[in-house]
């Protein structure tokens, strides 16, 4: 995309009224405006489901045109990226859906405590080298913590097993609930209405013949948690479940 396209995107982006973007002062150590308010800015009180690193927003919206019963927000840094979206959902009327563009480093700042009812992370960034910096890793847990309700479903859809086994290890040397995890959710026949929701991504990743796992776990907000001695061994079991408990 060419640097005419970006800004073009980013100035439509500006009139989008789903689409909130931050300034730097707002989130950086203080709390947003719209801390504790979501529900007042949707106009109701139904559950907020969260996308994490949700790229061009096809899961957020997808999520939300299954589920209109449920508030849904996706999150994410890159803007031209966001504008799908975003325009999306501003041209259908959607009333079901936000989007912020922010890093999620600062989404403390964004959210209260029990605010959130359930999270999704899409094909994320597996962070090799980085794991304190994977967005399931125990210090990003530590602040999903702080806004996701008690029991809350954290769910994890990825084409990276290493970043799979990473987060279901982290689980159980914590004592977290597993619900379900599976390495390979089209091979095994798990991709219900839910799951099968295809991103850009997940489309080329398929295409390269690359199998696409699915984890959900409930984080338990009163448990310190540890990161886990893990030695990216494979797991052999699988778990089926309604995905539908967010």
């Amino acid at each position: 995309m060419g640097s005419k396209d970006k800004l073009k995107r980013f100035a439509e982006n500006a009139t989008f009224s789903c689409l909130i973007q931050p300034r730097t002062e707002e989130v950086l150590g203080c709390d947003h405006p719209l801390k504790g308010h979501w529900r007042e800015r949707f106009g109701n009180d139904n559950p907020i489901i969260l996308e994490l690193g949700c790229g061009k927003g096809e899961y957020t919206v997808a999520l939300a045109q299954r589920y209109p019963e449920r508030n849904f927000i996706g999150i994410d840094i890159k803007g031209a990226r966001l504008w799908k979206g975003a325009k999306f959902a501003e041209q259908n009327k959607m009333p079901n859906v936000a989007f912020i563009r922010t890093r999620i480093e600062f989404i403390s700042s964004l959210f209260a405590e029990g605010e959130v009812d359930g999270i999704w992370i899409t094909f994320a960034d597996p962070q090799e080298r980085k794991p304190r910096k994977r967005l399931t890793s125990t210090m990003f847990l530590r602040r999903y913590a702080g806004f996701l309700r008690d029991g809350g479903v954290i769910h994890l859809k990825t084409d990276s097993r290493l970043l799979h086994n990473y987060t279901l290890e982290l689980a159980r040397q914590n004592g977290l609930e597993v619900i379900c995890h599976d390495e390979d959710i089209y091979g095994h026949g798990l991709a219900d209405e839910t799951l099968s929701i295809k991103t850009f991504y997940e489309a080329s990743f398929l295409a390269k013949g690359i199998p696409i796992t699915y984890l959900a776990f409930r984080l338990d907000t009163r448990k310190p948690l540890i990161e886990p001695d893990w030695d990216q061994q494979p797991f052999e079991q699988s778990y089926k479940t309604d995905t539908r408990s967010f």
